[in-house]
């Protein structure tokens, strides 16, 4: 398995495979840190990125370069989750494949898992998670099924939410003034990423409907 360092930071990565059937994989990064200081085990950040549930990887140069400088500055190790897309594989599939990479990420808790950087280098009692937009989307559901659900040997400390993806038929703040055409397109955007949604009130792009939120697993929302 190749390994690649950014001479800039001494941020390593590699590719993972999480499973073949469905197919879901990861990069996963660990800080100059880890290497200087093996012993020590750092904070575990669970990346989703963005896109519109349509595009983008974690091996787009913008998201690969982005999670790399994050490693670096908040020294930490990450897990960058690559879930099927839409419209070949429409929502639940990205949900169902974050929530299987965070049990395969969750099995390594006790130092016994397959690969060898999350067994070393992860503390489990201090787990986050975080993405953009739709990946932002997909956190707090992540955080609301495993506050649900509940994996053993791991304590998400905190969720972190850059421009979620969320919606709803009741504008709230800055919506209110949006454009008619606007909202229509936010609206189509989510009913073509989830053909088989309620709409825009559907608990999983409108948390204020859901009545799992009280369950959200973890102590700190950080919303950007």
């Amino acid at each position: 398995m190749a390994i690649a360092s950014k001479p800039e930071n001494g941020v390593q990565s590699k590719d993972v495979v999480i499973s073949q059937e469905p197919a879901i994989s990861a990069r996963i990064y660990i800080p100059k840190t880890s290497t200087d200081s093996p012993q020590t085990k750092l904070p575990l950040l669970i990346y989703f990125h963005g896109g519109g549930f349509s595009v983008e990887s974690p091996f787009s140069p913008a998201y690969h370069s982005y999670v790399n400088t994050l490693v670096s500055e908040a020294n930490v190790v990450a897990v960058s989750v690559d879930y099927r897309l839409v419209p070949e594989h429409p929502l639940p599939a990205a949900y169902d494949d974050s929530w299987a990479a965070i049990k395969w990420v969750a099995s390594h808790f006790d130092g016994n898992g397959s690969e060898d950087w999350l067994n070393r280098f992860a503390d489990f009692q201090r787990v986050f998670f975080a993405g953009d937009s739709s990946g932002a989307n997909i956190t707090h559901n992540m955080a609301v099924k495993l506050g649900c659900e509940r994996l053993v040997g791991v304590k998400l400390v905190g969720i972190v939410l850059v421009h979620p993806f969320f919606w709803g038929t009741e504008p709230v703040g800055a919506e209110i003034t949006t454009p008619a055409a606007t909202k229509e397109y936010m609206a189509g955007v989510w009913r073509f990423a989830c053909p088989s949604t309620c709409g825009s009130d559907d608990p999983l792009i409108n948390p204020a409907k859901d009545p799992k939120l009280g369950e959200l697993g973890c102590e700190k929302v950080l919303a950007l």
